[in-house]
């Protein structure tokens, strides 16, 4: 059975590293590449950054942090944020990236997702879906969960396997930041409809949640950021309980 991974996420604002509740009320956490230097000592098995800076100067700045990150931890990394075209993804891994997320430019250009497959393989490729339930339905948004579209969660997690990607970052919108466990009805549809690994995200409040999502969600991946930011819960201490509770993990 593949261990399951817990992965600490990096959302990025003019260089440091921020969190919110439900996509605002952003908050500082510190220094991107001093995290990433202590997550992966402390045993997190990857690590997330998402750049949700609107300035000019993003590509620039955020290949200079990805360069620093990967002169700092042995451990995958994944980037995202305003990555658009074949070009942003080069310079992201040749700087040192293990993979790459895409959102927005996936929805509105669903061709990125073949050519990046096609160009530098499906194993970087990660396709990050925000979802809301609006009318019972969950509800694909973009721009940090600002503007909904007319795609369903499931349909379009379907058609980007089929595109090539090679894993799935769902966030549920509504459970973000809260702190009240992940979406695991939606996350154990999309694993038992899907091939491809499926990441959770939004919701981590304690250990139990993340017990529940590999249980109940059938989540390949675990994602979080201020519970482990602030300190509320040490990713040594999460292994143990999850092995405890007979999860496959890397200790």
């Amino acid at each position: 059975m593949l261990t399951k991974r817990i992965v600490p996420c990096l959302d990025i604002k003019n260089g440091r590293t921020v969190k919110g509740v439900n996509f605002v009320d952003l908050r500082d956490a510190g220094d991107p590449v001093e995290l990433a230097d202590i997550y992966s000592k402390a045993g997190a098995d990857e690590l997330v950054f998402l750049d949700i800076s609107a300035t000019e100067e993003r590509r620039k700045t955020l290949a200079e942090l990805v360069l620093r990150v990967a002169e700092k931890v042995n451990i995958p990394f994944t980037v995202g944020g305003g990555i658009s075209s074949i070009e942003d993804v080069d310079i992201l891994l040749q700087n040192g990236a293990d993979k790459v997320s895409v959102n927005s430019s996936a929805v509105k250009n669903p061709q990125l997702i073949n050519d990046l497959a096609a160009k530098f393989g499906s194993q970087c490729i990660t396709v990050a879906i925000d979802a809301k339930q609006i009318d019972g339905e969950w509800i694909v948004h973009l721009v940090g969960g600002k503007v909904p579209t007319e795609l369903n969660l499931f349909d379009w997690a379907k058609e980007v396997e089929q595109r090539g990607a090679g894993e799935i970052l769902f966030t549920s919108m509504d459970h973000d930041g809260t702190k009240d466990g992940f979406a695991n009805k939606a996350l154990a549809k999309l694993s038992n409809e899907l091939n491809i690994p499926i990441i959770a995200s939004g919701g981590a409040g304690n250990v139990q949640h993340f017990v529940d999502t590999f249980k109940e969600g059938k989540s390949d991946a675990a994602l979080a950021a201020s519970v482990f930011h602030f300190k509320e819960i040490e990713i040594n201490d999460l292994k143990k309980e999850l092995q405890e509770n007979d999860i496959p993990v890397r200790l």
